[in-house]
């Protein structure tokens, strides 16, 4: 039986080979299989580090500490959020968004694809490592991209996050090698709108 005060390794909502050929079964399985479960197994280490000093009354380098933890658990979340927004081409991946997301984002962006080329560019453009992210404020009402740097640099605390992409090298290394502008091209064929739509209208309350 699973520790409910420890994080797990969740399952895929499809088959390793179902992304193909965007995202290979075996760039997928390495991706899975062994990134994402090592933010898990990081995550889970600290907080045993933790539990440990806590009955024994010692000290630990907090700073060092939640640093560690919070790099960890953002790793876990957003690889989370990635896996549910990506759905095998033509099997409800790919396409463009309908209803009042696609309201939303021409609100904002004008047109879908001035969305999607400031999108693009903002995945295209993250130093070394990170994320591209589609997220909201409630107060404006304004669809906002933002650029994670690592796993937990340049998150709007309170702020829903709706869509990511996922821009380190082990996402598509296997596949595309150096070439991420390629990685993203394809992504916009696995995006799972729907779940996109969903998030936004729960995100937006």
């Amino acid at each position: 039986m699973e520790d409910s005060r420890f994080y797990s390794l969740p399952k895929l909502p499809y088959d390793y080979a179902a992304l193909a050929p965007q995202i290979s079964e075996e760039q997928l399985k390495l991706h899975h299989q062994k990134h994402h479960q090592a933010y898990v197994n990081g995550a889970n280490a600290v907080f045993e580090k933790l539990d440990k000093a806590r009955k024994e009354n010692t000290d630990l380098d907090m700073k060092a500490t939640l640093k560690e933890l919070s790099f960890h658990i953002g790793g876990f979340k957003l690889h989370n959020l990635f896996w549910e927004n990506l759905a095998p081409a033509g099997k409800g991946g790919g396409g463009i968004p309908k209803g009042e997301l696609a309201k939303a984002i021409t609100s904002e962006f004008s047109t879908y694809d001035r969305f999607k080329k400031e999108f693009t560019q903002t995945a295209a453009g993250a130093e070394g490592s990170g994320w591209a992210a589609l997220t909201y404020c409630r107060k404006t009402h304004r669809l906002l991209i933002i650029q994670i740097e690592k796993h937990n640099v340049n998150v709007v605390p309170g702020y829903p996050i709706f869509m990511v992409l996922d821009v380190w090298e082990h996402a598509y290394y296997l596949d595309y090698k150096n070439d991420r502008a390629k990685f993203i091209e394809a992504f916009w064929n696995i995006v799972n709108w729907d779940t996109v739509a969903k998030r936004f209208d729960i995100g937006r309350k």
